[in-house]
């Protein structure tokens, strides 16, 4: 069976994308930092008939992250496609304007954004390359392309994702392997800033199920309502 892993996996949008890959067959890793949450996850998506499992790691960690993904190839024989969409709590995360950012500010969401898309990616790449296939897909708000300026901070370490993910793509162009960004402009599952547009997860996860399958051309994808 081929596989997913998920770094990131949650209740929402994590759920969703592996409800429509494991719909088509895909055995799933999920990977976040709260093994009961993760174990709840898997619970649920075997109630599905699928088949999942955790594998518990904070991105911040990037020794635990590498090991939760080979841990996964290892145990599912392989990860075909890698999903990276890790989301930092607030109350972790110092919201600047641009001009009250302070490179601190900044750090903290480029370890987590970039640096952790980037040891994921080292720790599942080599692999595809060997067979020739593989799916990166790396997900922001829409921030890192039209940036708001209360959470400049954050958005400017998506807007760092972002250019690496495409060029990486660029980089990745006939080898077989996909690698791609989506970028969010919606609240997901419920509003949190009024009069924003709303969607649940189910309508975005089809996106990335596209990119692995028949958009593989398409370094960028943005879903807005």
């Amino acid at each position: 069976m081929p596989t997913i892993a998920i770094v990131g996996a949650g209740p929402q949008l994590g759920l969703a994308i592996a409800r429509t890959f494991g719909t088509h067959g895909y055995d799933v890793a999920v990977i976040a930092r709260n093994p009961a949450k993760l174990e709840d996850l898997a619970g649920k998506l075997a109630a599905d008939g699928i088949t999942a499992a955790p594998f518990p790691a904070d991105v911040l960690d990037r020794e635990a992250l590498t090991r939760a993904l080979q841990d996964a190839a290892a145990h599912f024989g392989g990860i075909d496609v890698l999903e990276y969409s890790p989301v930092g709590g607030f109350d972790s995360t110092v919201l600047t304007t641009p001009s009250a950012t302070e490179p601190s500010h900044v750090q903290h969401e480029m370890e987590f954004q970039l640096y952790g898309a980037i040891a994921a990616t080292q720790a599942v790449l080599p692999a595809m390359r060997e067979v020739g296939a593989g799916t990166l897909l790396f997900t922001t708000g829409a921030g890192s392309i039209d940036p708001v300026p209360q959470v400049g901070n954050v958005n400017a370490a998506a807007a760092a994702l972002r250019n690496w993910a495409v060029n990486l793509h660029k980089e990745l162009a006939g080898t077989g392997i996909q690698a791609a960004h989506v970028g969010i402009d919606v609240s997901i599952g419920m509003s949190v800033v009024p009069g924003f547009p709303t969607a649940k997860p189910e309508q975005i996860a089809p996106v990335y199920w596209e990119l692995h399958t028949t958009h593989r051309d398409e370094a960028e994808r943005v879903f807005s309502l």
